[in-house]
Protein backbone atom coordinates (compact mmCIF):
# COMPACT_ATOMS: atom_id res chain seq x y z
CA UNK A 1 0.00 0.00 0.00
CA UNK A 2 1.24 3.47 -0.78
CA UNK A 3 0.68 6.50 1.51
CA UNK A 4 0.61 9.01 -1.65
CA UNK A 5 2.58 11.75 -0.11
CA UNK A 6 5.10 12.62 -2.34
CA UNK A 7 5.71 16.04 -2.55
CA UNK A 8 4.61 17.96 -5.76
CA UNK A 9 6.86 19.61 -7.68
CA UNK A 10 7.27 23.68 -7.00
CA UNK A 11 7.54 24.84 -10.68
CA UNK A 12 4.56 23.27 -13.02
CA UNK A 13 4.94 24.10 -16.67
CA UNK A 14 1.50 25.19 -18.74
CA UNK A 15 1.42 22.68 -20.54
CA UNK A 16 1.22 20.48 -17.10
CA UNK A 17 -1.46 22.71 -15.62
CA UNK A 18 -3.16 22.57 -18.50
CA UNK A 19 -3.50 18.51 -18.74
CA UNK A 20 -3.76 18.36 -15.25
CA UNK A 21 -7.23 20.90 -15.56
CA UNK A 22 -8.10 18.79 -18.56
CA UNK A 23 -7.83 15.22 -16.18
CA UNK A 24 -9.59 17.00 -13.59
CA UNK A 25 -12.34 18.22 -15.20
CA UNK A 26 -12.89 14.86 -17.15
CA UNK A 27 -12.99 12.45 -13.96
CA UNK A 28 -14.66 14.87 -11.72
CA UNK A 29 -16.33 17.80 -13.21
CA UNK A 30 -16.20 21.40 -13.07
CA UNK A 31 -16.01 22.83 -9.28
CA UNK A 32 -13.16 20.12 -8.41
CA UNK A 33 -11.46 20.89 -11.22
CA UNK A 34 -11.30 24.88 -10.56
CA UNK A 35 -10.51 23.81 -6.83
CA UNK A 36 -7.65 21.76 -7.47
CA UNK A 37 -6.18 23.57 -10.69
CA UNK A 38 -6.31 26.83 -8.19
CA UNK A 39 -3.93 24.67 -5.65
CA UNK A 40 -1.86 23.64 -8.23
CA UNK A 41 -0.92 27.41 -9.53
CA UNK A 42 -0.88 28.74 -5.85
CA UNK A 43 1.03 26.15 -3.71
CA UNK A 44 -0.60 25.52 -0.13
CA UNK A 45 -3.73 27.46 1.20
CA UNK A 46 -6.39 27.11 4.18
CA UNK A 47 -9.57 26.69 3.12
CA UNK A 48 -10.97 29.87 3.78
CA UNK A 49 -8.52 31.57 1.33
CA UNK A 50 -9.12 29.11 -1.32
CA UNK A 51 -13.03 29.62 -1.19
CA UNK A 52 -12.30 33.54 -0.77
CA UNK A 53 -9.76 33.65 -4.04
CA UNK A 54 -11.82 31.16 -6.06
CA UNK A 55 -15.01 32.83 -5.43
CA UNK A 56 -16.79 29.54 -4.52
CA UNK A 57 -19.15 28.59 -1.45
CA UNK A 58 -17.23 27.26 1.33
CA UNK A 59 -19.58 24.18 0.57
CA UNK A 60 -18.33 23.89 -2.46
CA UNK A 61 -14.56 24.19 -1.77
CA UNK A 62 -15.13 21.70 1.17
CA UNK A 63 -17.02 18.86 -1.13
CA UNK A 64 -14.51 19.26 -3.71
CA UNK A 65 -11.74 19.24 -1.01
CA UNK A 66 -12.99 16.03 0.09
CA UNK A 67 -13.22 14.39 -3.10
CA UNK A 68 -9.41 15.52 -4.26
CA UNK A 69 -8.02 13.86 -0.72
CA UNK A 70 -10.16 10.77 -1.33
CA UNK A 71 -8.17 10.00 -4.40
CA UNK A 72 -5.35 11.49 -2.88
CA UNK A 73 -4.92 14.46 -5.40
CA UNK A 74 -4.81 16.60 -2.13
CA UNK A 75 -2.77 16.43 1.13
CA UNK A 76 -3.52 18.12 4.04
CA UNK A 77 -1.26 19.91 6.51
CA UNK A 78 -2.22 20.82 10.53
CA UNK A 79 0.42 23.75 10.90
CA UNK A 80 0.46 25.41 15.19
CA UNK A 81 -2.72 26.89 16.05
CA UNK A 82 -4.45 24.49 14.22
CA UNK A 83 -4.23 25.74 11.14
CA UNK A 84 -5.37 23.02 7.88
CA UNK A 85 -3.03 24.43 4.50
CA UNK A 86 -4.09 22.09 1.59
CA UNK A 87 -1.81 21.02 -1.23
CA UNK A 88 -2.15 19.60 -4.29
CA UNK A 89 -0.30 16.62 -5.81
CA UNK A 90 0.41 17.65 -9.41
CA UNK A 91 2.19 14.57 -10.50
CA UNK A 92 -0.11 12.66 -8.81
CA UNK A 93 -2.93 14.21 -11.19
CA UNK A 94 -0.82 13.38 -14.44
CA UNK A 95 -0.96 9.96 -12.96
CA UNK A 96 -4.81 9.86 -14.21
CA UNK A 97 -3.26 9.50 -17.58
CA UNK A 98 -1.98 5.78 -17.04
CA UNK A 99 -5.30 4.39 -15.60
CA UNK A 100 -6.09 2.34 -18.45
CA UNK A 101 -2.37 1.27 -18.42
CA UNK A 102 -2.70 0.24 -14.97
CA UNK A 103 -5.93 -1.71 -15.33
CA UNK A 104 -4.88 -3.47 -18.24
CA UNK A 105 -1.54 -4.50 -16.70
CA UNK A 106 -3.18 -6.10 -13.58
CA UNK A 107 -5.80 -7.89 -16.11
CA UNK A 108 -2.57 -9.89 -17.57
CA UNK A 109 -0.94 -10.78 -14.22
CA UNK A 110 -3.59 -11.40 -12.78
CA UNK A 111 -6.92 -11.95 -14.63
CA UNK A 112 -10.22 -10.86 -14.17
CA UNK A 113 -10.75 -10.32 -10.36
CA UNK A 114 -7.40 -8.36 -10.50
CA UNK A 115 -8.30 -6.05 -13.13
CA UNK A 116 -11.74 -5.42 -11.40
CA UNK A 117 -9.93 -4.53 -7.80
CA UNK A 118 -7.49 -2.14 -9.28
CA UNK A 119 -10.21 -0.56 -11.56
CA UNK A 120 -12.55 0.01 -8.53
CA UNK A 121 -9.70 1.25 -6.25
CA UNK A 122 -8.96 3.37 -8.78
CA UNK A 123 -12.07 5.29 -9.83
CA UNK A 124 -13.26 5.71 -6.18
CA UNK A 125 -9.47 6.47 -4.67
CA UNK A 126 -9.24 4.39 -1.94
CA UNK A 127 -11.98 1.85 -0.33
CA UNK A 128 -12.15 -0.73 2.18
CA UNK A 129 -11.22 -4.57 1.34
CA UNK A 130 -14.98 -5.28 2.55
CA UNK A 131 -16.16 -2.48 0.19
CA UNK A 132 -13.81 -3.75 -2.36
CA UNK A 133 -14.53 -7.54 -2.38
CA UNK A 134 -18.22 -6.96 -2.21
CA UNK A 135 -18.03 -4.71 -5.45
CA UNK A 136 -15.85 -7.02 -7.45
CA UNK A 137 -18.41 -10.10 -6.71
CA UNK A 138 -21.04 -8.31 -7.73
CA UNK A 139 -19.73 -7.28 -10.59
CA UNK A 140 -18.36 -10.85 -11.77
CA UNK A 141 -21.94 -12.09 -10.88
CA UNK A 142 -23.52 -9.85 -13.30
CA UNK A 143 -20.83 -10.31 -15.99
CA UNK A 144 -21.74 -14.08 -15.61
CA UNK A 145 -25.50 -13.70 -15.84
CA UNK A 146 -24.61 -11.17 -18.55
CA UNK A 147 -24.31 -12.85 -22.30
CA UNK A 148 -20.70 -13.98 -21.34
CA UNK A 149 -19.27 -10.10 -21.70
CA UNK A 150 -18.82 -7.13 -19.37
CA UNK A 151 -21.94 -4.93 -20.05
CA UNK A 152 -21.08 -0.70 -19.69
CA UNK A 153 -21.95 -0.19 -15.88
CA UNK A 154 -24.09 3.48 -15.53
CA UNK A 155 -20.50 4.57 -14.72
CA UNK A 156 -19.27 5.11 -17.77
CA UNK A 157 -19.62 7.77 -19.72
CA UNK A 158 -21.20 7.41 -23.93
CA UNK A 159 -17.53 6.69 -25.44
CA UNK A 160 -16.81 3.92 -22.79
CA UNK A 161 -14.65 5.67 -20.83
CA UNK A 162 -15.27 5.09 -16.95
CA UNK A 163 -16.02 7.99 -14.74
CA UNK A 164 -14.11 8.56 -11.38
CA UNK A 165 -17.14 8.19 -8.86
CA UNK A 166 -16.90 10.86 -6.20
CA UNK A 167 -16.58 9.58 -3.16
CA UNK A 168 -19.90 10.19 -0.39
CA UNK A 169 -18.57 12.19 3.05
CA UNK A 170 -21.52 10.94 5.17
CA UNK A 171 -22.74 7.55 5.43
CA UNK A 172 -26.01 5.92 7.46
CA UNK A 173 -25.25 2.76 6.63
CA UNK A 174 -23.88 0.09 9.76
CA UNK A 175 -19.75 0.16 9.90
CA UNK A 176 -18.31 -2.51 8.68
CA UNK A 177 -15.48 -4.45 10.88
CA UNK A 178 -12.57 -3.02 8.75
CA UNK A 179 -14.22 0.33 8.89
CA UNK A 180 -11.65 3.43 8.42
CA UNK A 181 -8.79 0.95 6.99
CA UNK A 182 -8.37 2.18 3.32
CA UNK A 183 -6.69 0.84 0.67
CA UNK A 184 -5.46 2.11 -2.35
CA UNK A 185 -3.54 1.01 -5.44
CA UNK A 186 0.59 1.42 -5.25
CA UNK A 187 1.37 3.45 -8.42
CA UNK A 188 5.37 3.28 -7.55
CA UNK A 189 5.09 -0.38 -7.92
CA UNK A 190 3.31 -0.46 -11.35
CA UNK A 191 5.96 2.09 -12.40
CA UNK A 192 8.66 -0.30 -11.52
CA UNK A 193 6.97 -2.88 -13.19
CA UNK A 194 7.00 -0.15 -16.58
CA UNK A 195 10.69 0.17 -16.54
CA UNK A 196 11.50 -3.13 -15.83
CA UNK A 197 9.25 -4.49 -19.05
CA UNK A 198 11.18 -1.72 -20.97
CA UNK A 199 14.35 -2.72 -20.20
CA UNK A 200 13.62 -6.50 -21.02
CA UNK A 201 12.06 -5.55 -24.33
CA UNK A 202 15.57 -3.33 -24.82
CA UNK A 203 17.69 -6.11 -23.89
CA UNK A 204 15.66 -8.70 -26.21
CA UNK A 205 15.88 -6.29 -29.20
CA UNK A 206 19.55 -5.68 -28.79
CA UNK A 207 20.36 -9.49 -28.21
CA UNK A 208 18.02 -12.07 -28.26
CA UNK A 209 15.56 -13.69 -26.17
CA UNK A 210 18.16 -15.64 -23.83
CA UNK A 211 19.86 -12.63 -23.02
CA UNK A 212 16.39 -11.00 -22.14
CA UNK A 213 15.25 -13.81 -19.98
CA UNK A 214 18.69 -13.74 -18.02
CA UNK A 215 17.52 -9.88 -17.61
CA UNK A 216 13.99 -10.42 -16.65
CA UNK A 217 14.86 -13.16 -14.02
CA UNK A 218 17.13 -10.96 -12.24
CA UNK A 219 14.83 -8.17 -12.41
CA UNK A 220 12.24 -10.22 -11.09
CA UNK A 221 14.88 -11.39 -8.38
CA UNK A 222 15.32 -7.39 -7.35
CA UNK A 223 11.81 -6.75 -7.22
CA UNK A 224 11.53 -6.80 -3.18
CA UNK A 225 15.63 -6.01 -2.49
CA UNK A 226 16.33 -3.03 -4.38
CA UNK A 227 14.33 0.28 -3.30
CA UNK A 228 12.38 1.65 -6.23
CA UNK A 229 14.49 5.12 -7.44
CA UNK A 230 17.60 2.52 -6.46
CA UNK A 231 20.33 3.65 -9.37
CA UNK A 232 21.42 -0.06 -9.38
CA UNK A 233 19.83 -3.57 -8.12
CA UNK A 234 21.45 -5.20 -5.68
CA UNK A 235 24.59 -7.68 -6.69
CA UNK A 236 23.03 -11.50 -7.59
CA UNK A 237 25.49 -14.34 -7.77
CA UNK A 238 25.59 -16.41 -11.17
CA UNK A 239 24.85 -19.42 -8.80
CA UNK A 240 21.40 -17.45 -7.76
CA UNK A 241 20.47 -16.17 -10.83
CA UNK A 242 20.97 -19.92 -12.54
CA UNK A 243 18.50 -21.18 -9.76
CA UNK A 244 16.18 -19.09 -10.38
CA UNK A 245 15.87 -19.33 -13.82
CA UNK A 246 12.45 -20.04 -15.30
CA UNK A 247 11.28 -24.21 -15.05
CA UNK A 248 12.20 -25.47 -18.96
CA UNK A 249 14.38 -22.61 -19.69
CA UNK A 250 17.15 -25.28 -20.49
CA UNK A 251 20.49 -23.51 -20.52
CA UNK A 252 23.89 -24.94 -18.72
CA UNK A 253 25.71 -23.08 -16.39
CA UNK A 254 28.10 -22.77 -18.43
CA UNK A 255 26.24 -20.94 -20.96
CA UNK A 256 24.32 -18.74 -18.62
CA UNK A 257 28.35 -17.20 -17.65
CA UNK A 258 28.80 -16.77 -21.14
CA UNK A 259 25.63 -14.78 -21.24
CA UNK A 260 26.14 -12.63 -18.06
CA UNK A 261 29.88 -12.14 -19.45
CA UNK A 262 28.52 -10.98 -22.92
CA UNK A 263 25.82 -8.76 -20.86
CA UNK A 264 28.48 -7.08 -18.53
CA UNK A 265 30.74 -6.24 -22.18
CA UNK A 266 28.13 -4.65 -23.85
CA UNK A 267 28.90 -1.17 -24.49
CA UNK A 268 25.09 0.14 -23.29
CA UNK A 269 26.24 -1.22 -19.68
CA UNK A 270 22.53 -2.33 -18.61
CA UNK A 271 24.56 -5.15 -16.49
CA UNK A 272 27.60 -4.49 -14.36
CA UNK A 273 29.99 -6.96 -12.70
CA UNK A 274 30.09 -6.47 -8.80
CA UNK A 275 32.63 -9.16 -8.28
CA UNK A 276 33.82 -12.88 -8.49
CA UNK A 277 32.14 -14.53 -5.46
CA UNK A 278 29.27 -17.18 -5.73
CA UNK A 279 30.60 -17.85 -9.60
CA UNK A 280 30.52 -14.19 -10.11
CA UNK A 281 28.61 -11.21 -8.73
CA UNK A 282 26.58 -8.90 -11.45
CA UNK A 283 23.99 -6.25 -10.60
CA UNK A 284 21.24 -4.16 -13.29
CA UNK A 285 22.49 -0.43 -13.58
CA UNK A 286 18.81 0.82 -13.87
CA UNK A 287 20.24 4.82 -14.27
CA UNK A 288 22.14 3.61 -16.84
CA UNK A 289 19.29 1.64 -18.48
CA UNK A 290 16.83 4.17 -18.73
CA UNK A 291 19.42 6.77 -19.65
CA UNK A 292 19.65 4.62 -22.50
CA UNK A 293 16.25 4.29 -23.12
CA UNK A 294 15.34 8.26 -22.94
CA UNK A 295 18.80 8.90 -25.60
CA UNK A 296 16.87 5.80 -28.15
CA UNK A 297 13.60 7.80 -27.52
CA UNK A 298 14.94 11.09 -28.27
CA UNK A 299 16.87 9.34 -31.22
CA UNK A 300 13.64 7.80 -32.93
CA UNK A 301 11.85 11.35 -32.75
CA UNK A 302 14.95 13.33 -34.83
CA UNK A 303 14.52 10.36 -37.35
CA UNK A 304 10.89 10.78 -37.32
CA UNK A 305 10.70 15.03 -37.52
CA UNK A 306 14.32 15.23 -39.88
CA UNK A 307 15.10 11.92 -41.14
CA UNK A 308 18.03 9.45 -40.89
CA UNK A 309 20.83 11.82 -41.60
CA UNK A 310 19.87 14.19 -38.47
CA UNK A 311 19.25 10.99 -36.54
CA UNK A 312 22.73 9.94 -37.28
CA UNK A 313 24.26 13.63 -36.71
CA UNK A 314 22.44 13.64 -33.22
CA UNK A 315 24.37 10.29 -32.21
CA UNK A 316 27.48 11.19 -33.88
CA UNK A 317 27.22 14.35 -31.40
CA UNK A 318 26.34 12.00 -28.61
CA UNK A 319 28.79 9.23 -28.78
CA UNK A 320 31.61 12.29 -29.64
CA UNK A 321 30.47 14.66 -26.85
CA UNK A 322 32.04 17.51 -28.69
CA UNK A 323 31.96 18.21 -32.06
CA UNK A 324 32.68 21.40 -34.14
CA UNK A 325 30.84 22.32 -37.16
CA UNK A 326 33.81 20.65 -39.55
CA UNK A 327 34.00 17.87 -37.59
CA UNK A 328 30.47 17.37 -37.87
CA UNK A 329 30.44 17.15 -41.56
CA UNK A 330 33.81 15.02 -42.16
CA UNK A 331 32.91 12.09 -39.20
CA UNK A 332 29.00 11.88 -40.57
CA UNK A 333 30.02 12.38 -44.50
CA UNK A 334 27.24 14.84 -45.16
CA UNK A 335 27.72 18.31 -47.08
CA UNK A 336 28.71 21.21 -45.54
CA UNK A 337 25.74 23.00 -46.02
CA UNK A 338 23.58 20.09 -45.31
CA UNK A 339 25.38 18.95 -42.00
CA UNK A 340 24.41 23.00 -41.02
CA UNK A 341 20.92 23.10 -41.93
CA UNK A 342 20.43 19.74 -40.03
CA UNK A 343 22.11 21.07 -36.99
CA UNK A 344 20.68 24.54 -36.73
CA UNK A 345 17.39 22.44 -37.20
CA UNK A 346 17.94 20.51 -34.13
CA UNK A 347 19.35 23.28 -32.09
CA UNK A 348 16.70 25.81 -32.60
CA UNK A 349 13.89 22.29 -31.02
CA UNK A 350 16.73 22.20 -28.10
CA UNK A 351 17.65 18.72 -29.02
CA UNK A 352 21.38 19.90 -29.64
CA UNK A 353 22.46 23.03 -27.77
CA UNK A 354 25.87 25.06 -28.76
CA UNK A 355 28.57 25.62 -26.24
CA UNK A 356 31.25 28.76 -26.72
CA UNK A 357 34.71 28.36 -25.65
CA UNK A 358 36.56 31.79 -26.33
CA UNK A 359 40.36 31.88 -26.74
CA UNK A 360 40.58 35.33 -25.82
CA UNK A 361 39.32 37.21 -23.21
CA UNK A 362 37.57 39.63 -25.75
CA UNK A 363 35.31 36.62 -26.69
CA UNK A 364 35.88 38.05 -30.46
CA UNK A 365 33.90 35.38 -32.77
CA UNK A 366 37.20 34.64 -35.08
CA UNK A 367 38.49 33.66 -32.03
CA UNK A 368 35.66 31.64 -30.62
CA UNK A 369 35.47 27.15 -30.51
CA UNK A 370 31.91 26.66 -31.16
CA UNK A 371 31.36 23.00 -30.32
CA UNK A 372 28.02 21.48 -30.43
CA UNK A 373 26.80 18.85 -27.68
CA UNK A 374 24.00 17.21 -26.27
CA UNK A 375 22.48 17.72 -22.69
CA UNK A 376 20.25 14.48 -22.46
CA UNK A 377 18.81 15.69 -19.41
CA UNK A 378 17.76 19.18 -21.51
CA UNK A 379 16.44 17.66 -24.16
CA UNK A 380 14.89 15.32 -22.35
CA UNK A 381 12.86 17.50 -20.21
CA UNK A 382 12.22 19.61 -23.60
CA UNK A 383 10.44 16.80 -24.98
CA UNK A 384 8.35 15.98 -22.05
CA UNK A 385 7.01 19.02 -22.15
CA UNK A 386 5.99 18.28 -25.83
CA UNK A 387 4.57 15.45 -24.68
CA UNK A 388 2.48 17.13 -22.16
CA UNK A 389 1.01 19.03 -24.85
CA UNK A 390 -0.04 16.55 -27.40
CA UNK A 391 -1.49 14.53 -24.49
CA UNK A 392 -3.71 17.72 -23.81
CA UNK A 393 -4.46 18.39 -27.57
CA UNK A 394 -5.38 14.77 -27.57
CA UNK A 395 -7.63 14.85 -25.24
CA UNK A 396 -9.52 18.02 -26.34
CA UNK A 397 -10.08 16.31 -29.73
CA UNK A 398 -11.59 13.48 -27.95
CA UNK A 399 -13.90 15.65 -26.34
CA UNK A 400 -14.23 17.51 -29.68
CA UNK A 401 -15.61 14.53 -31.26
CA UNK A 402 -17.95 13.18 -28.62
CA UNK A 403 -19.60 16.61 -28.38
CA UNK A 404 -20.40 17.01 -31.64
CA UNK A 405 -22.42 13.55 -31.65
CA UNK A 406 -23.55 14.40 -28.14
CA UNK A 407 -27.35 14.06 -29.27
CA UNK A 408 -26.57 10.67 -31.36
CA UNK A 409 -24.57 9.14 -28.55
CA UNK A 410 -27.52 9.56 -26.25
CA UNK A 411 -29.79 8.16 -28.75
CA UNK A 412 -27.96 5.43 -29.03
CA UNK A 413 -27.58 4.88 -25.26
CA UNK A 414 -31.49 5.28 -25.04
CA UNK A 415 -31.83 2.70 -27.59
CA UNK A 416 -29.99 -0.11 -25.76
CA UNK A 417 -31.36 0.62 -22.83
CA UNK A 418 -34.73 -0.56 -24.47
CA UNK A 419 -33.31 -3.09 -26.30
CA UNK A 420 -31.54 -4.34 -22.80
CA UNK A 421 -34.95 -4.26 -21.13
CA UNK A 422 -37.24 -5.73 -24.00
CA UNK A 423 -34.45 -8.97 -23.89
CA UNK A 424 -34.73 -9.23 -20.27
CA UNK A 425 -38.91 -9.28 -20.40
CA UNK A 426 -38.56 -12.30 -23.18
CA UNK A 427 -39.64 -9.90 -26.22
CA UNK A 428 -40.01 -11.00 -29.66
CA UNK A 429 -36.98 -11.02 -32.47
CA UNK A 430 -39.53 -8.99 -34.00
CA UNK A 431 -40.06 -6.09 -31.70
CA UNK A 432 -36.35 -6.41 -31.27
CA UNK A 433 -35.58 -5.94 -34.82
CA UNK A 434 -38.01 -2.86 -34.44
CA UNK A 435 -36.14 -1.20 -31.90
CA UNK A 436 -33.06 -2.17 -33.56
CA UNK A 437 -34.38 0.21 -36.80
CA UNK A 438 -34.81 3.19 -34.80
CA UNK A 439 -31.02 4.24 -35.41
CA UNK A 440 -30.61 4.44 -39.41
CA UNK A 441 -28.05 3.55 -41.61
CA UNK A 442 -26.23 6.84 -41.82
CA UNK A 443 -26.30 7.13 -38.69
CA UNK A 444 -24.56 3.53 -37.42
CA UNK A 445 -22.21 4.47 -39.99
CA UNK A 446 -21.51 8.17 -37.72
CA UNK A 447 -21.79 5.78 -34.79
CA UNK A 448 -18.89 3.46 -36.56
CA UNK A 449 -16.68 6.22 -37.37
CA UNK A 450 -16.50 8.23 -33.62
CA UNK A 451 -15.79 4.83 -32.18
CA UNK A 452 -12.84 4.18 -34.89
CA UNK A 453 -11.73 8.10 -34.27
CA UNK A 454 -11.62 8.08 -30.34
CA UNK A 455 -10.14 4.26 -30.56
CA UNK A 456 -7.30 6.16 -32.34
CA UNK A 457 -7.33 9.15 -30.18
CA UNK A 458 -6.68 6.80 -27.39
CA UNK A 459 -4.30 4.68 -28.81
CA UNK A 460 -1.90 7.86 -29.52
CA UNK A 461 -2.69 9.00 -25.53
CA UNK A 462 -1.44 5.71 -24.42
CA UNK A 463 1.68 5.85 -26.92
CA UNK A 464 2.36 9.65 -25.94
CA UNK A 465 2.01 8.09 -21.74
CA UNK A 466 4.64 5.52 -22.73
CA UNK A 467 7.22 8.17 -23.91
CA UNK A 468 6.10 10.40 -21.18
CA UNK A 469 7.39 7.21 -18.75
CA UNK A 470 10.33 6.72 -19.70
CA UNK A 471 11.39 10.30 -19.74
CA UNK A 472 10.07 11.21 -16.29
CA UNK A 473 11.62 8.28 -14.82
CA UNK A 474 15.05 8.98 -16.94
CA UNK A 475 14.14 12.58 -14.73
CA UNK A 476 13.83 11.44 -11.75
CA UNK A 477 16.68 9.20 -11.60
CA UNK A 478 18.96 11.84 -13.18
CA UNK A 479 17.48 14.28 -10.45
CA UNK A 480 18.43 11.76 -7.37
CA UNK A 481 22.01 11.16 -8.33
CA UNK A 482 22.98 15.13 -8.50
Amino acid sequence: MNNGSSKAPSAMTQAEIKLCSLLLQEHFGEIVEKIGVHLIRTGSQPLRVIAHDTKASLDQVKKALCVLIHHNLVIYHVHKRGVVEYEAQCSRVLRMLRYPRYIYTTKTLYGDTGELIVEELLLNGKMTMSAVVKKVADRLTETMEGKGKRRRSSDEDAAGEPKAKKPRCTDNEEPTPDDGIYWQVNLDRFHQHFRDQAIVSAVANRMDQTSSEIVRTMLRMSEITTPSGAPFTQPLSSNEIFRSLPVGYNISKQVLDQYLTLLADDPLEFIGKAGDSGGGMYVINLHKALASLSTATLESVIQERFGSRCARIFRLVLQKKHLEQKQVEDFAMIPAKEAKDMLYKMLSENFISLQEIPKTPDHAPSRTFYLYTVNVLSAARMLLHRCYKSIANLIERRQFETKENKRLLEKSQRVEAIMASMQATGAEEVQLQEIEEMITAPERQQLETLKRNVNKLDASEIQVDETIFLLESYIESTMKRQ
